[in-house]
């Protein structure tokens, strides 16, 4: 009997054994099967809780074209360019550009075999929320393009503007430009300026909480801060952004690649008089938070005299090029202008660069240059002579075990940031106006 009882309890622990190893094995399968499913549902298919939207984007894109690019088409060539900001064959080339160089505004059909987006409908849907600030979500309603389409199709855009243009419309002066650039300025007697510096902050709504301390400066919001040189004609030279608002321009200006081209030795020699000096090295109009550098030039706080005062005023008046650039581009591009609703801190840089490559584009179709000069500049005797601009020789910039070329680093980097320099050159601007503005009030009498 004993030995009974103790079979039939050893064939009892031994089932139950089985059914728990059954039950583990059972809900290993039920969590494998749950994951595949998961992992299914993230690329097929409309998830639960979604609705299908039927979206006429053929429809769309014929009525698009025919207000467009369409010829003859609804709109005038005029109301093109405030649309779009640009002339319609600016906007022609730059259509062709982004579509050979990213696919992704390739119009193709799907496996039902119908069309999907066409380009111009991308790129118009990229220009309104730059141009227009527009939410991503009005784009559903007037191009029939779903909210998460239109960020996609923006963040694309800005990454192939970049890529294709950003060596083109981004680029240092060149022998020319410099050239360009100085005869111009020669006219309004500031000799070897190549254009004005400041800094603009563009407030971060959606700035990450822990971030947020770093990113509040003085405005007392977050922001990110755009450090940029302009000229004359508002074309910016240099871009430098995505340095936290919490700094002040001298510490943009320490973090800055302004002058690694200068102390390298790699831009073109320029050589210019001013009054009774020569001077090798253009330098740039700055206010007064700026350091006192041979490569700045400063207004006088508190003028006295006549020639402090007259100077004063001139270094005010062209100092707003780099101000007046500022306004022309969140005047064209309002994404900039207000708090940006951004969450990545690179597709917003991808953003300001885009916007800055498309205004210096829009200058440079508006700009028209004369083809020959009516007189010689120099043979007028209240204007200045020419700077003269020299190609420079093709060096060796490895200075790491080269002491020469350690010392010719050195020596163009303390001649950037000289103290002297900058008061010897504040001097000689002084008199140097002056004597110009004497002899123009001569002449006109």
């Amino acid at each position: 009997m004993n030995r009974l009882t103790k079979w039939l309890w050893k064939d009892q622990e031994e089932a139950v054994t089985r059914n728990r190893r059954r039950a583990k094995m059972m809900f290993a399968a039920a969590l494998q099967i749950q994951t595949l499913e998961d992992e299914d549902s993230q690329w097929g298919g409309s998830s639960e809780g979604r609705n299908y939207k039927a979206r006429d984007r053929e429809l769309m894109d014929l009525r698009l074209k025919t207000q467009y690019f369409t010829d003859p088409c609804r709109y005038e060539p005029n109301i093109f360019c405030r649309r779009y900001r640009m002339q319609h064959w600016v906007f022609d080339r730059m259509m062709r550009d982004v579509d050979n160089y990213d696919p992704y505004f390739v119009q193709t059909r799907d496996v039902t075999g119908r069309v999907s987006l066409s380009t111009e409908q991308k790129l118009t849907c990229a220009m309104r929320m730059l141009a227009y600030d527009i939410t991503a979500d009005f784009c559903d309603d007037y191009l029939d393009i779903e909210k998460t389409t239109a960020i996609e199709i923006l963040e694309h855009f800005t990454k192939a503007i970049w890529n294709v243009y950003h060596e083109t419309y981004l680029h240092r002066p060149t022998p020319a430009d410099l050239r360009r650039l100085l005869d111009k300025v020669a006219e309004g007697r500031f000799q070897g300026m190549v254009g004005s510096l400041d800094c603009m902050h563009w407030q971060w709504k959606n700035c990450p909480s822990g971030w947020a301390g770093q990113y509040t400066g003085y405005k007392g919001k977050p922001t990110i801060i755009l450090e940029a040189v302009a000229s004359y004609d508002t074309w910016i030279w240099h871009a430098f952004f995505g340095l936290p608002g919490s700094l002040n321009d001298i510490n943009v200006l320490g973090c800055s690649p302004l002058f690694n081209d200068v102390c390298l030795g790699e831009t073109p020699q320029v050589s210019y008089q001013v009054g009774n000096r020569h001077y090798d090295q253009c330098y740039y109009l700055v206010d007064d938070i700026y350091p006192k550098w041979g490569s700045f030039v400063q207004a006088i706080r508190n003028p006295r005299t006549p020639q402090t005062q007259h100077f004063t005023r001139m270094q005010e008046a062209y100092r707003k090029d780099v101000e007046r650039a500022f306004r022309i581009l969140q005047a064209h591009w309002a994404i900039i202008r207000g708090p940006t609703r951004g969450w990545s801190k690179e597709n917003l840089q991808y953003i300001m660069m885009t916007c800055i490559i498309l205004h210096n584009m829009i200058v440079e179709d508006e700009h028209d240059e004369d083809a020959a000069e009516p007189f010689d500049p120099n043979d007028i005797p209240t204007r200045p002579k020419k700077a003269e601009i020299h190609a420079r020789p093709e060096i060796d910039t490895d200075v790491d075990r080269n002491p020469q070329q350690l010392n010719q680093f050195l020596r163009r980097y303390r001649k950037v940031r000289c103290p002297v320099m900058n008061k010897n050159f504040q001097d000689d601007l002084v008199d140097h106006l002056w004597t110009m503005k004497l002899q123009a009030d001569q002449n006109r009498q």
